[in-house]
Parts: structure tokens; sequence; C-alpha cells
């Protein structure tokens, strides 16, 4: 007998999914209101937000809203219509292409409509299923689901475990003279969960001894990392090495798009053979021009990265001096560890955003292990030293009633309906 295909899906909802009734409105899809900025509205309160990965601050930027106004009144939101290789391309699309590779020190640049799409389909684009995939155990769901689509070998290393890596290089190295193929190393310039660089540099130099390719998601260290803002590649000193470049325009750029970078001869391969790009219709021109907008700033004013940095030190410093695990980031996300259960974590975050007005990215298990709670916070150049203190102050305060015991005490009274 031939199951109805819908009856596991309603039967089992997933690991997320399964809360939805109790998070559903709250604590995932909530509704931010008001302008971005550190300062929204959330259920008719105001609330001090932690959770925008607008870096710079571009979203709001008086030049950034009057060059999309521009663009949209002059184009509107269909042009450019079709793929860019049937009727979509122009000259902006071109100029912010260039634009973009020679900031990433790149021959060559191809724009993405969407990020999580564009990575998927670049990894497919450059492996068969004869070449060998290696990458982080903690990289990035579009990368994950990037490498589902891959019909050949893969291995994963132990997180930015440089003995993993070379083990899992020799592994593949081996199996690629058995299939005639090569091999794609995958890794992030920033991991956006716990906040740490991937190590560029040591992978770099381990081409010296192994034949592989190197692509790089710096979705959160382009704009945020380096002396100019190029990412991570230029913060570790080692952008020459990385063989293709990928960078979102969902974070610093406070837009939609990303883009690609690598040697010309390497873009002209993706240009005809980015599935997700010959099939979807190109960036459109608010988009393509805001970009350009976005680009000249953070090229221009370095103050807003300065800005940016200063912000980061004083929360993370403000953090660790107050004994908070934050874990061993080394750019601008900052995770703060705390040990408690689902429900627990539920109260808090609930006292968080009632009480202290504060709202802010909440990870649990399934997603971490059981028993540890993670706080997620994005510092960007919007926000105030003066919005830093009043978080340091409701987080010791939010420690104090985990610790003694008043938020499983509130959880079991109400009996909030998740697995511990």
């Amino acid at each position: 007998m031939v199951k109805d295909l819908f009856e596991r899906i309603q039967n089992n909802k997933g690991p997320l999914g399964k809360w939805a009734s109790q998070a559903e409105g709250y604590f995932v899809f909530p509704k931010l209101e008001g302008e971005l900025g550190p300062r929204m509205q959330f259920q008719g309160k105001n609330i001090l937000n932690w959770s925008l990965n607008d870096y710079l601050g571009l979203a709001n930027h008086p030049e950034v809203r009057k060059a999309d106004t521009e663009a949209a009144a002059q184009y509107g939101a269909a042009y450019p219509m079709g793929a860019r290789m049937m009727s979509g391309h122009t000259s902006a699309h071109e100029q912010l292409e260039n634009e973009l590779a020679a900031f990433v020190m790149k021959e060559s640049a191809y724009l993405l409509n969407f990020g999580y799409q564009g990575i998927m389909s670049c990894i497919d684009a450059l492996v068969t299923k004869n070449d060998i995939i290696v990458y982080d155990v903690d990289a990035h769901a579009c990368i994950i689901d990037g490498v589902r689509l891959h019909m050949g070998k893969r291995f994963t290393y132990r997180h930015n475990d440089l003995e993993s890596m070379e083990k899992n290089l020799q592994r593949a190295t081996k199996m690629a003279m058995e299939t005639g193929g090569g091999i794609l190393f995958i890794t992030e310039g920033v991991f956006g969960m716990r906040g740490q660089q991937g190590k560029l540099k040591e992978i770099v130099a381990m081409k010296e001894k192994y034949n592989f390719r190197l692509l790089v998601d710096d979705a959160h260290g382009f704009g945020t990392l380096g002396k100019t803002g190029a990412g991570a590649g230029e913060e570790q000193g080692c952008q020459d090495g990385i063989d293709v470049y990928f960078s979102t325009f969902a974070k610093s750029m406070a837009s939609i798009g990303a883009f690609l970078a690598a040697d010309k001869d390497i873009i002209d391969y993706l240009k005809y053979n980015l599935r997700s790009q010959m099939f979807a219709k190109s960036l459109p021109m608010i988009q393509t021009i805001g970009a350009l907008k976005r680009l000249e700033l953070l090229r221009n004013h370095p103050e807003l990265k300065d800005k940016l940095w200063e912000n980061v030190n004083a929360l993370q410093s403000g953090l660790r001096d107050r004994n908070f695990n934050i874990g061993d980031t080394n750019t601008c996300v900052t995770p703060v560890y705390l040990e408690g259960s689902v429900p627990e974590a539920m109260v808090m975050v609930n006292d968080l955003r009632e009480n202290y007005g504060i709202f802010l990215s909440i990870v649990i298990y399934p997603v971490i292990p059981k028993g540890i709670i993670l706080l997620r916070m994005i510092p960007t150049t919007s926000h105030t030293l003066s919005d830093i203190d009043e978080t340091l102050t409701a987080f010791e305060a939010i420690r104090e009633k985990l610790e003694n015991g008043t938020y499983k005490k509130i959880a079991n009274a109400t009996k909030v309906d998740l697995d511990a």
C-alpha cells in the first residue's frame, strides 16, 4: 500500500516545527515593526534590537535611502525583465561586478540574485561526480544544501580543526586519485553562530602540500573585517589564496543579492553554468543601483567600520569583564553561552523582551546541544554605548535569575510544553 505523502508531514512537524504552537509569533516568526535600527517595536513595546545584520548601519543611511528611492522611481520593481543571459543584462550590473571584483582584489565577479541559492548553485557548478568536497561540519545551511546536490564523495572535518582538515584532505586526495577528479575545499570567513573566523591562512598554506581549490563564504566578514573591509581573507593576509570568494548583500550591504569573485576564466565558466542564475530573473535595478551606492559608502567611509568595532569591543569586553562566556569569537558576532533547559530559555527570553525591552536571537536544542542556551547579538554601527550599558545590566539580572532557579520555577508553574 502506498502511503499518503503528507501523512509523515502531518504527524511530524520536524525538530523546530513541533514547537510552533508555543513559539510562533513570539520566539519564531516575530514581527518587528518601525524603522530598521537598534530601536524598534515588538508587540506594541519599544525594544533594543540586537538581531539585525545591518553591521554598518546602511539600511537607513540617507544616501542609501535616496539611491533606492530614485532607482525605484526611474525603473520600478520589474526592470530588467528576464535572466541575465537572455534579456536581463545592463551596464549597471557590469559596473557593480567590476567594482566588487576590484574591492575584494579578484579579477572578476558575478552577481547573484540571492546568496542562499547562489552558493548552492556555485557548489553544484564547480564539481562533477568525480570530484571530492571537503567542508567544515559547522558550515552554514546553504553550503550543506549545496553539498547535498553533489553526486560524488564528500568529507566533513571537525570545526576549524587543522588536524581534522589535513586528515580529510588526505582521504580526499586518495579518493580523487581513484576517480580522476579534483578537490573543492569549502569553509566560511566568519561562522555566523559562534563568531569565529575560518582558519583561512592555515588552509591556504595547506595548498603547498595538497592540490585543492578553496571556496570561502564570507557573508559576515565582507564589510566588517580587513583594513579596507574586504573581508576575512584580507584580515588574515591570504586573499590571493581564496580561489572563489562569495558574499551576500544581506549583511553589511543591507540589501538583497550576492556575488562571487574569482579569476576571470572561473567567473566566465560560472556565468554559463550557474543554473540558479541562468534560469532566474536578473537582480532588479533597485537592488543593483542600491548596491553601487552601498559599496561606495563602504569604500569611502572607513569611520562606519571604525564605529562598528568600537561598539563590538565595548560589548564583548563588557561581557568578558562580567564573566560571561562568549566563546572565542574574534569577529562582530557576539554569542553568549549560558546553561539551562529549553523551557528556562523561553522564560528568560520572554523576561528580556517584556521586562528589559531587549530583543535578540536565541539558539537552543536541537541546533546546539541540550543544556546550552546561546544568546546571539549582532552589534552594529548604529548602536550606542548607552545601548551596550543597558544590555550588560540586563544580562547580569537574567543570569542571576537563571542561576537561582527563578526561570525554572516559572517554567514549571506555567507548564511550558517544550522538550527540556
